[in-house]
C-alpha cells in the first residue's frame, strides 16, 4: 500500500465515523444528541483495536480505545448483534454515556464459507435522562447506584432481532421511556450504517487486503507517534494540581503526575494522586487514559491517522483505588467531565516544562478546565423534562496567540444548546447569554474569556450544578496571569462549585465560567 492508497484507506475509514454521526444526530430524539451533538462514533478492528473515529467527544473516544479490547473479548460475536454498555468499571466512562458496539461480519469472495468477522462499529451518546435520582442525570451522587440505571455488557440485538426485555428493563428506569427507547434505536441506526459501509470496503478489497491495511494504517500512526514523543526532551517532569471539591465536603483534592519521556516511549504515573473521594469527581482509569491520549494526540501531525498504532509509544499507570484509578462502587458522575479535564492540565503542565528549541512554546496555559455541568428538570403539564448542558469558557493562551473565548476545550467537543431548543422544549427562558469580558489572564497573549449564562425557571424544578475551577484559578505560563475563576448564582446568593437546588417559578441561575490562562509577561 503506498501513500496515496494508505491515505484514502484512512480517509474512507473516517467516512463511515462521520456517516454514522449523521444518522445518529437526524435520528436521535434528545437535543443532547441532536443539537448538542453530546456523541461520539468509531471504528475498530476484530481485535478492539481503534482503527478510526470522527472528530468527536476525547473523553467518549479515547476512553472506547482503551477498554474496546476487553469488551469484545466478552462475547462470542454473531452477525446482526450488538452489544450496549454504560458500567464505568466494565468499559463505560460515566452512566449517562451510553455504548452501543456491532459486529462486521463479510464473506469472502465466491466462497461458501460462513462469514468472518472483520471489525467493529461503535457510538457511544450522553442520555440526559438514565434515570438516576435527580433531573440530568448528574446527582451530587456518594455512590454509582444513585448516578442512574447500571448497563453491564449484555446482547441488546441478537442475530438482528432487538430484545425487547433487555430495552425495556433499561428505558423502564427512565423518567420519559418512550424518549429514551428512540435514542437507543438511534445509536442502533448508526451502527447499521457504519456496519453496511465497513463491509462494503473489506468485500471490496478482500478480507485480507483490509487487514493488511488496517496493520498498514496502525503501523503508520505508531512512527508518527514515536517521531513526537522522541522530539520531546528526555526527563522526567513532574506536575501537581487541585481539583475545587467534590461536592461532598472534601476540598483541595490533589492530583499528581510523574511524565517520564525516554527516548520514543512516553509514561504517564499517577502516583501520588489523592485517594478515591466520597464525591463523584472519581473516574475509571480507562477516562483518564483517554485525557493522557488526547494531549500526545494533539502534538502529533495532523495527517496521523486516529488509530490504535499511535497509542503505542504511551504508557499510563495509577494507583488501583486513587481518584482517577476508582474501584467500584465509586461515584464518578463528575469524574467523566471535570477530572477529565485536570488530568489534561496535569499532562500539559508536566509538558511546558521540556525546554529545548524545537519544543519551547509548543504548551499552552490552561483552559478553564470544567465542563460546568448543569442539569434541570422537573414536571410540565403532567409530563417530566430533563435538560442536561455543558458551557464553555476562556481557552488558555499560547505563543502562537491568545485563547479562544467562549468555546469548549479540551475533553469535550459538544456544541451549546440553541436558545430556541431549550425555550420551545423546556420551561426555561435565557435572560442572558454573553461572553465575560475580562476573565481571560492577561499576559503577551492573553487567554480567551468565560461566558456567562443564565436561564430562568418558569416552573418548578431540580437543578444540579457541577463546575471547577471556581477555587483554583487557570494557571497562564511564561509569566502570564491565571484565568478569572469560575462563579455561579441562584439569583443573588452566591453558590458552591458543585450543588443541588429547588427553583422556583421567577427564580433565576447564572453561571460564569472561567476565563483561560495567559502566556508570556505583558508588555
Amino acid at each position: 500500500m503506498n501513500a496515496i492508497q494508505l491515505s484514502l484507506f484512512v480517509s474512507r475509514l473516517t467516512a463511515v465515523c462521520d456517516e454514522m454521526a449523521a444518522v445518529l444526530r437526524n435520528a436521535a430524539l434528545s437535543p443532547n444528541i441532536r443539537d448538542r451533538l453530546d456523541f461520539s462514533c468509531a471504528v475498530f478492528d476484530a481485535g478492539g483495536a481503534l482503527c478510526a473515529q470522527a472528530a468527536h467527544i476525547p473523553v467518549h473516544l479515547g476512553s472506547m480505545a482503551y477498554a474496546m479490547a476487553d469488551l469484545v473479548a466478552r462475547f462470542d460475536w454473531a452477525d446482526g448483534d450488538m452489544v450496549i454498555v454504560n458500567d464505568p468499571f466494565l468499559g463505560g466512562t460515566h452512566l449517562p454515556d451510553v455504548t452501543v458496539i456491532a459486529p462486521v461480519f463479510v464473506s469472502a469472495a465466491g466462497e461458501t464459507t460462513p462469514p468472518a468477522l472483520v471489525g467493529f462499529v461503535a457510538n457511544r451518546a450522553h442520555h440526559a435522562d438514565i434515570g438516576a435520582s435527580t433531573p440530568g442525570s448528574m446527582p451530587i451522587s456518594g455512590r454509582l447506584e444513585e448516578e442512574g440505571v447500571i448497563i453491564p455488557p449484555q446482547r441488546l440485538v441478537c442475530a438482528g432481532a432487538v430484545d425487547d426485555a433487555v430495552l425495556s428493563a433499561i428505558t423502564a428506569r427512565t423518567r420519559n421511556p418512550d424518549h429514551a427507547r428512540g435514542d437507543v434505536f438511534a445509536q442502533m441506526a448508526a451502527n447499521r450504517a457504519g456496519r453496511a459501509r465497513v463491509a462494503e470496503l473489506a468485500a471490496a478489497a478482500g478480507r485480507d487486503a483490509f487487514a493488511d491495511g488496517l496493520r498498514t494504517m496502525n503501523d503508520y500512526g505508531e512512527r508518527l507517534a514515536r517521531q513526537t514523543v522522541l522530539a520531546i526532551p528526555d526527563g522526567c517532569y513532574v506536575f501537581e494540581d487541585l481539583l475545587d471539591d467534590d461536592g461532598k465536603g472534601q476540598v483541595d483534592i490533589p492530583l499528581r503526575l510523574t511524565l517520564t519521556i525516554a527516548g520514543d516511549q512516553a509514561r504517564c504515573d499517577f502516583t501520588g494522586t489523592a485517594s478515591q473521594v466520597a464525591g463523584n469527581v472519581n473516574c475509571p482509569l480507562a477516562v483518564a487514559a483517554a485525557a493522557v491520549f488526547y494531549c500526545f494526540r494533539c502534538l502529533m501531525p495532523p495527517e496521523t491517522p486516529a488509530c490504535a498504532g499511535a497509542l503505542r509509544p504511551i504508557t499510563v499507570d495509577a494507583p488501583a483505588g486513587c481518584l482517577v484509578h476508582a474501584r467500584r462502587p465509586a461515584a464518578v458522575a463528575a469524574g467523566n467531565v471535570e477530572t477529565s479535564s485536570r488530568v489534561v492540565d496535569l499532562v500539559l503542565g508536566a509538558l511546558a516544562q521540556a525546554e529545548n528549541a524545537q519544543w519551547h512554546g509548543r504548551i499552552p496555559a490552561a483552559s478553564h478546565g470544567s465542563m460546568n455541568n448543569l442539569a434541570l428538570g422537573g414536571m410540565r403539564d403532567g409530563a417530566p423534562w430533563d435538560y442536561y448542558e455543558t458551557i464553555g469558557g476562556g481557552m488558555g493562551a499560547g505563543a502562537a496567540g491568545g485563547g479562544l473565548s467562549g468555546v469548549q476545550t479540551h475533553m469535550t467537543n459538544t456544541l451549546n444548546t440553541p436558545i430556541e431548543a431549550i425555550e420551545s422544549r423546556f420551561p426555561l427562558r435565557v435572560t442572558r447569554y454573553a461572553i465575560r469580558n475580562g476573565s481571560g489572564g492577561a499576559g503577551g497573549r492573553t487567554g480567551g474569556d468565560g461566558l456567562i449564562r443564565e436561564l430562568e425557571c418558569l416552573a418548578p424544578a431540580h437543578a444540579t450544578v457541577i463546575g471547577e475551577r471556581r477555587r483554583h484559578a487557570p494557571w497562564g505560563l511564561e509569566g502570564g496571569r491565571p484565568g478569572a475563576r469560575g462563579a455561579q448564582w441562584l439569583n443573588d446568593r452566591p453558590l458552591t462549585g458543585k450543588v443541588a437546588l429547588e427553583l422556583a417559578p421567577g427564580d433565576r441561575l447564572r453561571i460564569e465560567t472561567a476565563g483561560g490562562g495567559g502566556y508570556g509577561a505583558a508588555d
